[in-house]
Order: C-alpha cells, then sequence, then structure tokens
C-alpha cells in the first residue's frame, strides 16, 4: 500500500495575510452593488406596475 504523504505543519512564521478566506474586496463591492441595484430597479418596476392597477 502506498501512504499519502503527510502535509507540512503550518510554519510559525506564516502570517494571516498568506491566507485566502475572503473574495477581494473589488469583488464584494461589485457584487454588492449588483445586488442593491438589482433591488432598486425591481422596486421601481414594482411601483410602476402598482401605479398602473391604480390608474385603471
Amino acid at each position: 500500500m502506498s501512504e499519502q504523504p503527510a502535509s507540512p505543519p503550518a510554519s510559525a512564521g506564516a502570517r494571516k495575510d498568506d491566507v485566502e478566506d475572503r473574495a477581494p474586496l473589488g469583488l464584494s463591492v461589485r457584487v454588492a452593488l449588483y445586488v442593491v441595484g438589482s433591488h432598486v430597479l425591481l422596486a421601481f418596476l414594482s411601483f410602476i406596475v402598482v401605479m398602473l392597477k391604480s390608474a385603471s
């Protein structure tokens, strides 16, 4: 049987900046803007539909 090599232990000099556990800031901002923008657009379209229904 072949054994898998053990992963090396984390070195004491490893910094938190070396770990990529978060998305890049630019991507996070872009996603937030798309989410907010799509909700604003949906609210505006819903407002138009409500206004058109009340005018009839």
